[in-house]
């Protein structure tokens, strides 16, 4: 079994990965150019669909077990677990905005920047805040039981996009964010 704090530094990478190539088509938007609005929404869709259905879930569970283990925790994790929450609603907003635009709606341009800056801003924050306090001390104080116990409150799903059977929908996105990274 892979160490769940290690899976989770990869997750956020990869998280972090999708949020860069958002943040420059979001960047192109600003411009007056042509983002790829339909990556854009995959890359939305992806996050509400694979990290706030698993990654947060299984977070949500360690965090909880964290704050009952190191009481000093709990405001730090009552905030991250409001963040979840925060960034799944920022995501559904700015995710209908791109729907909309792709069924050729018009959007203000203010809105859906103001939606693309929540979004980004949240998520941001809220991964390097568990990258530097949250995920440290719960290397350091869960046991092995606790994080028994978070794999079997949210099981693990196959990552549609990173994992080895990507699907369908993902290819492009996959493929554009491997180039991406070649690029870097």
């Amino acid at each position: 079994m892979i160490d769940p704090i290690t899976a989770w530094h990869g997750e956020h990478a990869r998280f972090t990965q999708l949020l860069d190539f958002l943040e420059k088509q979001v960047a192109a938007f600003h411009a007056g150019e042509h983002p790829n609005y339909e990556l854009m929404r995959d890359v939305i869709y992806y996050l509400r669909h694979f990290a706030d259905r698993f990654h947060h879930p299984r977070e949500d569970a360690a965090f909880t077990r964290l704050a009952e283990r190191d009481p000093g925790m709990r405001y730090p994790i009552n905030r991250l677990l409001q963040e979840h929450r925060v960034i799944a609603v920022a995501g559904e907003e700015l995710l209908k905005h791109l729907d909309d635009i792709l069924e050729d709606a018009v959007i203000a341009r203010e809105t859906v920047e103001t939606a693309a800056a929540t979004y980004l801003t949240y998520y941001r924050h809220h991964l390097a805040k568990e990258e530097a306090e949250v995920l440290p001390r719960a290397a350091q104080v869960l046991t092995q039981r606790d994080w028994t116990a978070v794999a079997a409150a949210v099981p693990a799903g196959s990552d549609p996009l990173f994992g080895d059977d990507a699907g369908a929908r993902y290819r492009e996105l996959r493929k554009q964010i491997m180039l991406e990274a070649r690029a870097a």
